[in-house]
């Protein structure tokens, strides 16, 4: 793996739209440096036969029929609303029209 230098850290900065003085571009060289590291190690790691997964552990989403079932009328669901404009709750205005 190529050597991560301090200028390389100063263009990704500069890329990434980040100021950085000289004493965190210092040290972001050695942060970054052993992020790399541990990203190469894990690429070593033998993979083949694991199938990819989002998780460590097996999720099932449950899903219900999207099946039309009787509910509230508009009046119903309207009905102990302290005010009503077209089948709609009223409320009062917070925002100016501008």
């Amino acid at each position: 793996m190529s050597e991560l230098t301090r200028d390389a850290v100063a263009h990704l900065a500069g890329l990434a739209r980040i100021d950085l003085s000289d004493a965190e571009l210092d040290r972001m060289v050695g942060e970054l440096g052993v992020i790399l590291e541990s990203v190469a190690a894990v690429q070593q790691a033998g993979t083949e036969g694991v199938e990819p997964m989002s998780h460590p552990l097996p999720l099932i989403n449950v899903h219900r029929p999207d099946v039309a079932r009787p509910s509230l009328t508009p009046q119903e669901a309207l009905s102990g609303a302290p005010a009503v404009d077209e089948q709609r709750f009223s409320v009062p205005r917070i925002l100016d029209e501008d």
